[in-house]
């Protein structure tokens, strides 16, 4: 589902089709018959898409358990994994073995929290779980406006800008001021995101301790990306 999505919005792709989608068509990653008509991914397939200037290498692996040697053998080659959660289920048992398998590769990872838009979705609960149960420090760099029925976009902790979705397949991307009632908490997301990444940065770590108000975007998203490929942290994301 997120694979076909991003070669969507990068271009590869003209239309989205669901994984067990009503239409019969099927995920473009799944290419075997029997993917299609389960509805789950047996055998990785390698894709890439042009994303502005970046090249993207992705390799989609399955998720089930019973095809846990399928990641094995991707983890060994990738350069960093998109650990993808459920904000309604969150941390399940699969995502255990994965995340034992990233950390026996060593593969850096940043968590997408999905399904913002399911009912019981709740993404701090989520973020949390990433700490208890798998021993991640997780640092949250989004903000969900609004959740279930209600979520309508989400709140960039780095830019502190606000970005909304549009048109059919949110292919429409609005970049606004962040809502009035949203601001104060947002402050107080950005300060507890800015600590977080400062307890495993020690560049950042001083500046923070020098002047916490002088810290900018560009300093905050080298600092993300040091952290993150040390295996320090992982930055937590979100949308549906």
């Amino acid at each position: 589902t997120l694979s076909e999505r991003i070669l969507f919005y990068t271009g590869k792709i003209h239309e989205i089709h669901e994984v067990r989608g009503k239409d019969g068509v099927g995920a473009i990653m799944d290419s075997m018959d029997l993917e299609r008509e389960k509805g789950i991914t047996i055998q990785s397939a390698a894709t890439y898409a042009m994303w502005g200037d970046f090249n993207i290498n992705l390799i989609d692996t399955p998720g089930h358990v019973d095809f846990t040697i399928e990641v094995e053998r991707a983890l060994r080659v990738l350069d960093g994994a998109i650990l993808v959660l459920c904000s309604v289920s969150g941390v399940q048992s699969q995502s255990i073995t994965v995340d034992r398998q990233m950390k026996r590769y060593k593969v850096p990872r940043i968590a997408f929290i999905n399904k913002m838009d399911r009912s019981g979705a709740n993404y701090d609960r989520v973020a949390a779980q990433l700490k208890e149960k798998l021993g991640h420090h997780a640092v949250k760099l989004q903000y969900p406006i609004g959740a279930e029925d209600r979520f309508q976009g989400l709140i960039d902790l780095l830019s502190m800008k606000a970005f909304y979705f549009d048109g059919e397949n949110g292919e429409n991307v609005r970049e606004e001021a962040i809502p009035a009632d949203m601001l104060d908490e947002a402050k107080l997301r950005r300060d507890e995101m800015i600590e977080g990444i400062a307890n495993v940065d020690d560049e950042l770590g001083e500046a923070f301790l020098m002047d916490p108000g002088s810290i900018n975007e560009e300093q905050l998203r080298a600092a993300v990306r040091r952290a993150t490929i040390a295996l320090k942290m992982t930055p937590v994301m979100c949308g549906s």
